[in-house]
């Protein structure tokens, strides 16, 4: 009938969770004890549909149940300020998501730092370069990346208005930096290791104020481009590749997030 979805074969919940935990290296991160990487929330154990999301919260949840998704894969899962009473707000997103057989996926710094899925390998990459050393080493895994660049820094700046809505530059290093660096989401760890590292640029979803006065001082060019907007990437990979493995269909789950 008009308007009806297409009938599925099922897939295993469990194959797909193992995919997605050998594929991100999860257990390789010492990421914060909140992000929770991994399943986060069962469905009864088959998946039709696949989606993916920047962030865990109720619309995203109401969207992707409206949407047929039966396994949502997350940036920014549920557990952060844990443990809270199942009341209110976080009642309202763990009974959607149960009430719509919609399992939970969760992958932080997993999803930042790999190195051909990752926001940031994906971030160098939309800019036409390629990564060759790590940035931002955690417990002996990168979370970041730098990349050489023969772009000057207002082909730099122009590139990224072209791909993001809203660009913050801050310009006091090189006219032409030899190397940009990538931290996806909050870049406030990020600003102290550039020079250190042998470089004057990042690319980087936001910071607090403090780094305009820093970049004077130390000639650092920094590009802010949107916390939520550099974190699309690696949640969509991850779901493009699952879903071509699995044969199965998938759609991003967009929230307009303009931080």
């Amino acid at each position: 009938m008009p308007g009806q979805r297409p009938t599925l074969m099922p897939v295993s919940l469990e194959d797909l969770v193992a995919y997605c935990d050998q594929r991100t290296r999860r257990t390789a991160y010492k990421d914060a004890p909140g992000a929770c990487n991994g399943l986060q929330v069962a469905n009864p154990g088959r998946v039709t549909r696949i989606g993916a999301a920047v962030d865990a919260g109720l619309f995203p949840f109401q969207q992707a149940v409206a949407a047929g998704v039966d396994f949502l894969i997350v940036h920014h899962g549920m557990y952060w300020d844990m443990p809270r009473p199942l009341t209110g707000p976080v009642y309202e997103r763990i009974s959607t998501l149960v009430r719509g057989n919609c399992a939970l996926y969760s992958s932080h710094l997993p999803l930042d730092g790999h190195r051909t899925i990752g926001n940031n390998a994906i971030l160098a990459h939309q800019l036409g370069l390629r990564p060759t050393r790590p940035f931002l080493v955690r417990d002996g895994e990168p979370i970041g990346c730098m990349a050489p660049s023969t772009l000057s820094r207002a082909a730099l700046r122009r590139k990224l208005e072209t791909l993001y809505p809203r660009v913050i530059a801050i310009e006091y290093g090189l006219p032409a930096p030899r190397a940009v660096a990538f931290c996806s989401g909050s870049g406030n760890s990020a600003v102290p290791e550039l020079l250190p590292a042998g470089v004057d640029t990042l690319v980087t979803g936001e910071l607090r104020e403090e780094w305009f006065n820093r970049a004077q001082e130390e000639k650092l060019n920094l590009y802010l481009c949107g916390h939520y907007a550099t974190e699309v990437h690696g949640v969509k990979a991850l779901a493009a590749e699952l879903a071509k493995k699995f044969k199965l269909p998938w759609e991003f789950i967009g929230t307009e997030n303009p931080l």
